[in-house]
């Protein structure tokens, strides 16, 4: 018996597990320490009263034989993708529901939409970047080059017509820079692709934190992107279900490559591999996508924002070089007295008892970088940014 001797090529620790492990070593160490988490993005403010009474009404259907629901839809209920189709329709884009996938997540997806590729396919990948991406295509053996993203091009790398790439993976908002690509950069990338008759994986989880009506919310707000991109998309940070566990995938029929539709493709691997999102948890999603459920995720969304205004505000006042935090819920900022990434971590642990995430941690280009996250409690935000204030001022 031989193992996957690709899992030998990747770091040794998934990024967020290191930095829990860190953040447990010094609590043992200083048991009596407040320790405020601005690290990982999950969210803090529990789920919106719609989704709360859907997802019980739901639970008492299955309780009851009328109702009751076994094996559920492979591309998920008709309720949901109809649901998820009209809300792209207010986004100006039309999709039919054959062509919305409901799924467990984005994370989960971005990583099995790599079955109904060949591993020799090349891929490329902006660095920084969500390890996932990268992680996921060493798993398979798969070769993947990189798009440097860096201040001078306020890390929204774009294309190199002279570089060759099969997959690529773009995520706007960006995880971990709060990066934000406006529709001409999207455009470039958009043609780039169908110069080089590859695919876009295009990530959108953090789309509903964009304020700025001229940025494009959906990789489908570009001409041309149905033919060459996969979108995918999660309620975990609209909607608080980081433990609920829902999202979708876009593959439009249009998708075509050595003459196979993705969209049949994927479906196939989807009704081999998965059985389905809950239905408990696909009435639940539907409610985010009702007026009432609309609302209230945008009140907490605006929690989150708040958040991170409160700490690019303090960023700007101690003169600390950052982007992000407008239009999304990571604060991506340049590391002080020319610090590493890892220095300014310890630092801020063992001297302000904060813990954010070493840049270093989503690829070379992070060095020197650390991210913070606005998902947090209000008052332990502001505590945070006063400690930290008080160690750099």
């Amino acid at each position: 018996m031989k193992i996957n001797a690709n899992f030998f090529n990747l770091k040794d620790d998934y990024l967020f597990a290191t930095v829990a492990d860190k953040v447990a070593a010094y609590k043992r160490a200083n048991p009596g320490k407040d320790v405020i988490r601005l690290g990982i993005g999950d969210v803090t403010l529990p789920l919106p009263p719609a989704v709360v009474k859907a997802m019980a009404a739901a639970a008492l259907e299955m309780g009851q034989g009328a109702t009751f629901r076994g094996y559920g839809e492979y591309r998920g209920y008709p309720f949901l993708q109809e649901a998820v189709a009209k809300y792209y329709e207010g986004k100006g884009v039309a999709l039919e529901d054959s062509e919305i996938f409901i799924g467990d997540g984005a994370k989960s997806e971005l990583g099995n939409i790599l079955d109904v590729f060949d591993k020799d396919n090349t891929v490329l990948i902006p660095d920084p970047v969500y390890p996932v991406y990268v992680d996921t295509n060493v798993m398979a053996g798969r070769r993947a080059i990189f798009q440097d993203g860096n201040a001078g091009n306020a890390f929204l790398p774009l294309p190199d017509e002279s570089v060759k790439a099969d997959i690529i993976y773009i995520c706007s908002p960006n995880n971990p820079t709060g990066a934000v690509y406006g529709k001409a950069g999207l455009k470039k990338w958009v043609d780039y692709a169908r110069a080089q008759n590859a695919v876009i994986l295009f990530d959108a989880a953090y789309e509903a934190f964009v304020r700025d009506s001229s940025l494009p919310t959906s990789i489908y707000q570009i001409e041309g992107a149905d033919t060459c991109c996969i979108e995918f998309c999660s309620l975990s940070k609209t909607a608080g279900f980081t433990g609920t566990r829902c999202g979708y995938t876009v593959v439009p029929h249009k998708l075509k490559y050595g003459g196979a539709e993705l969209n049949k493709l994927w479906y196939r691997r989807q009704s081999t591999k998965f059985n389905g999102t809950a239905y408990v948890i696909q009435r639940a999603a539907e409610a985010v996508f009702t007026p009432e459920g609309f609302d209230e995720t945008r009140v907490n969304i605006a929690y989150y924002l708040g958040n991170a205004k409160v700490i690019g505000d303090s960023l700007k006042k101690l003169s600390i070089w950052f982007t992000g935090g407008e239009n999304s819920p990571y604060i991506w900022l340049k590391c002080p007295n020319n610090l590493t990434s890892w220095e300014f971590f310890d630092f801020l642990l063992n001297e302000a008892n904060v813990v954010g995430t070493p840049g270093v941690g989503f690829g070379k280009n992070g060095e020197g970088f650390f991210r913070l996250t606005a998902f947090g409690d209000r008052e332990n935000v502001v505590r945070a940014v006063e400690r930290v204030e008080r160690l750099l001022s």
